[in-house]
């Protein structure tokens, strides 16, 4: 796959095309456990992103160096788990649902991310189905997903953590301190070398 670096303003008019809206209008972002957002100077700017197979992103550092959220999910025992419980390494988050058409055309290549980041970085893909385990189990057995698990947010608690504020997909990279580096908002091709390279950002 060839990704492609997009003009902005390209890319942000056809957002709506590679994301699903979690249906909240867009009033900013921020949490209790967030930190300040990046000034303009600080930040870098927005990059358009195309792959191959046409799929449009946007690859933004609007908000690097915020904590992660604290919010509880479910892990694929059933137990409670928290971002703050894959400390150590970096962690890619993806947060998805099955009825999200972008998120199930990105899903093979952030499986085969997996498998190549392993030992390296954490990749996890948290489902926001209101239906629980059942649709994502047959979602990943249709779409032979193997190299990652079956986290579940059923109650939408990391949405509510980010004020109900993304579109899915997006994929945030957290560094092995749990600051944000960046995030991926509309899916992409994450087995490419160019996705790779900036992964390394975290370390």
């Amino acid at each position: 796959m060839r990704l492609v670096i997009a003009p902005i303003l390209l890319a942000l008019a056809l957002i709506s095309l590679a994301a699903c809206d979690t249906g909240t209008a867009p009033t900013g972002q921020g949490s209790a456990n967030s930190q300040r957002e990046n000034t303009p100077e600080q930040a870098k700017s927005d990059i358009g992103l195309e792959s191959a197979n046409g799929m449009r992103a946007t690859l933004s550092y609007k908000f690097a160096g915020q904590k992660a959220p604290t919010a509880v999910f479910t892990n694929p025992q059933g137990g409670d788990t928290t971002l703050s419980d894959f400390g150590g390494r970096p962690l890619l988050l993806n947060i998805w649902a099955t009825w999200c058409a972008p998120c199930k055309a990105e899903m093979p290549t952030l499986d085969a991310l997996a498998e190549l980041e392993r030992g390296r970085v954490t990749v996890i893909a948290v489902s926001q189905d209101l239906k629980g385990r059942a649709p994502v189990d047959a979602f990943f057995a249709k779409a032979a997903v193997r190299n990652l698990e079956a986290y579940i947010d059923s109650d939408n608690a990391l949405l509510a953590a980010f004020n109900n504020q993304l579109a899915l997909p997006t994929t945030i990279l957290y560094d092995s301190d749990g600051n944000e580096v960046w995030r991926v908002i509309g899916g992409v091709e994450w087995d490419d070398a160019e996705m790779a390279n900036l992964l390394r950002e975290a370390t």
